[in-house]
């Protein structure tokens, strides 16, 4: 009891935290009309959106949770709906926070430079970090304090989950159609500068940043976060009884306390890199991860240091999964400037360039993967895999806060461009959003890499509860099931790409519309139509993004009573492999292609208003829904399944 006391209270610090940096935020004041004006546009536009998603998934949280109490118990139902809710306020904090943060950004960009516009761009990230990590938690302990039963608490995270994919997938679809329409008629066709004010898209553009990367992520990786933890602690509860339930709780905690440390390390100085700044962050958080969780582990387990290797083979290859993302993804790197140099003969190769790229990039990850897969099973048996995801994901606070940095930096240079501030203003905000897509891909990949031992810990827990030893491959019904979900994430994927495709073809013909007929618009005299942009994107993400959330908890369900749980197991060993090569390598070939047209842009291969930067716009675009759609969203895919599938385990006993 006194255990859970603590970890509770750590839970609570960390949103202490949280609303110390809101605090910040909202003590430094902007001195300049136009900034706050078009940060509010910003923050309305997106706080718009995120209701009206909210309120479109109020029907469906209802009907499941009016299921699970039908069908397996009133505690399953009660468990959803606070998963559902922790989910949804995690991204209400964060996107809210972060959209007070990016004219704050730009204002701090003007008056003190690098330094001070970094510090304000990352404490707004640490919001969402910080959140995340401290409802997670809470809820967590909370729902185990309540019900006492660790098998339970897995409904809370099948609501994390349904929230989060469709808060990524709609998220996604909102923030490329504005993207994808605003690039391609407005720097391509109309020649002028990203973030233009003349552009009608470029409102639209700059509220998805909000609701795909602040909402989407924070929802993503909340949903990682407290599945590891409930996997984890389901496996723990059978194997190592009341020490292996709290372990797992206890990691989490220590991670929290790292993370806040860490953000003592996000320091730089005048004329400094804040490249190195957030990664010394993010290493220090991980250090002292690493060194709290060896004195838990001896403590929990008597001195028995086995499962300390376990939780720390986790953290390496989280840390080395993202250090391999920045590799494919940087502009530092060879793989960047391979696609910028292929710009030069035309779109074409420049698409070649990226999916190779893309396709290779996958090697790596996947290695580290099966490494910290192996030596979670060395050093603790099937509970060791599921420490291996805890100990990845224990950094959360800090990976998300620095991935959150990103979008607000993103949006600090749209209003300087909108607000016409002076260049150098620009150069500050466009280093940081440029760090910023690095931060983005690393996060990207470390979400992508836990939701493989994430998914992998449930599928044990899956196992356990259907009482299966063995998947055998001979059984017709399992093959299916294998193949099925094969097949599930390319599926889901054509879904997701193709919204973003219809929704930014509306957005392209709609800014057409406007600069041929609103009188002045690109001499500067007439006001676009903004709104127009927005309700497109609004309504197209909230239309397209029923299909592929609905199909990760449909398939499993039908799979699981037509085929029975042999072939469930094989769908969800199918939708693992597929599901995480494919997020691997769209997410890193759209991160290259972004960090290739802005190398371009920089005044490489001839600069902006060049074919060859046409050409990397074009990649760039295509890039848009893999790096920011399908590609994020596939991971909470697999999990969703997974936990789907674990929920719904007493019914097909």
């Amino acid at each position: 009891m006194q255990t859970i006391g603590v970890i509770g209270g750590i839970a609570v610090l960390a949103l202490l935290y949280a609303f110390y940096a809101s605090m910040k935020i909202s003590s430094f004041k902007v001195d300049h009309e136009r900034v706050n004006e078009l940060s509010g546009i910003i923050q309305s536009g997106a706080m718009a959106f995120l209701y009206r998603e909210y309120k479109a998934l109020i029907p469906f949280v209802i009907l499941v949770a009016a299921l699970l109490a039908w069908k397996i118990n009133v505690p399953s139902a009660i468990n959803f709906v606070s998963g559902a809710l922790c989910s949804a306020l995690t991204g209400y904090v964060g996107m809210r926070v972060a959209t007070k943060s990016n004219g704050k950004t730009t204002y701090a960009a003007m008056k003190g430079g690098m330094t001070q516009a970094l510090m304000i761009a990352f404490t707004g990230g640490s919001v969402m970090g910080m959140t995340v990590v401290g409802v997670g938690l809470l809820g967590v302990t909370v729902m185990y304090f309540i019900f006492n039963d660790a098998t339970v608490i897995t409904a809370f995270g099948f609501g994390a989950s349904s929230i989060a994919l469709f808060a990524r997938v709609g998220g996604g679809i909102y923030t490329k159609a504005a993207d994808v329409g605003a690039d391609l008629v407005g720097k391509v066709e109309a020649g002028i500068p990203e973030d233009d004010p003349r552009n009608p898209a470029v409102i639209a553009d700059n509220v998805g940043d909000n609701v795909g990367d602040i909402a989407g992520m924070g929802a993503d990786l909340f949903e990682s976060y407290v599945n590891s933890i409930i996997a984890a602690m389901a496996v723990g509860a059978m194997v190592a009884g009341l020490g292996g339930v709290l372990y797992p709780l206890m990691i989490s905690a220590a991670g929290i306390v790292a993370a806040i440390l860490g953000t003592l390390f996000v320091r730089v100085k005048k004329g400094g890199d804040p490249a190195k700044a957030l990664s010394l962050g993010l290493l220090a958080t991980g250090v002292l991860m690493a060194v709290a969780t060896f004195f838990i582990t001896r403590w929990v387990f008597l001195g028995d240091l086995t499962l300390f290797y376990a939780v720390v083979s986790g953290v390496i290859a989280g840390i080395l999964i993202g250090a391999v993302t920045e590799v494919y993804t940087s502009d530092s790197y060879s793989s960047v400037k391979e696609i910028a140099a292929a710009s030069e003969t035309g779109a074409a190769t420049n698409i070649l360039a990226g999916l190779g790229i893309g396709m290779k990039s996958c090697t790596i990850p996947v290695i580290l993967v099966c490494a910290a897969i192996l030596a979670g099973v060395k050093f603790g048996g099937l509970y060791g895999i599921s420490c291996a995801a805890v100990g990845m994901l224990a950094i959360t606070g800090m990976a998300l806060s620095v991935d959150a940095y990103g979008p607000i930096s993103d949006n600090a240079g749209g209003i300087a461009e909108m607000a016409e501030l002076p260049e150098d203003v620009r150069n500050i905000t466009d280093k940081l959003d440029s760090v910023g897509n690095t931060t983005a891909a690393v996060g990207k990949g470390l979400a992508i890499g836990s939701a493989a031992l994430t998914a992998l810990a449930l599928f044990v827990s899956y196992s356990q509860a259907t009482h299966l030893q063995m998947i055998d491959l001979k059984d017709p019904k399992v093959m299916i099931g294998l193949f099925i979900g094969g097949l599930l994430p390319f599926l889901f994927s054509a879904f997701a790409i193709q919204a973003v495709s219809r929704a930014a073809e509306k957005m392209i013909e709609e800014v057409r519309r406007q600069f041929r007929e609103i009188p002045g618009i690109m001499e500067g005299t007439g006001r676009p139509e903004y709104e127009r942009c927005v309700d497109i994107s609004t309504a197209a993400a909230l239309r397209e993004m029923i299909v592929p959330g609905l199909m990760a908890v449909v398939v499993p369900v039908l799979v699981g009573f037509v085929l029975g749980p042999q072939a469930l197991g094989g769908l969800l060993g199918g939708s693992i492999v597929t599901g995480v090569m494919m997020a691997i390598f769209m997410s890193n070939a759209g991160g290259a292609w972004d960090n290739a047209k802005k190398y371009i842009e920089s005044g490489q291969h001839g600069g902006k208003g060049t074919p060859s930067h046409a050409a990397a716009v074009v990649g760039d675009t295509v890039g848009d829904p893999f790096k920011d759609t399908a590609g994020p969203s596939l991971n909470i895919l697999i999990k969703l399944m997974s936990v789907v599938a674990t929920v719904l385990a007493p019914l097909l006993i």
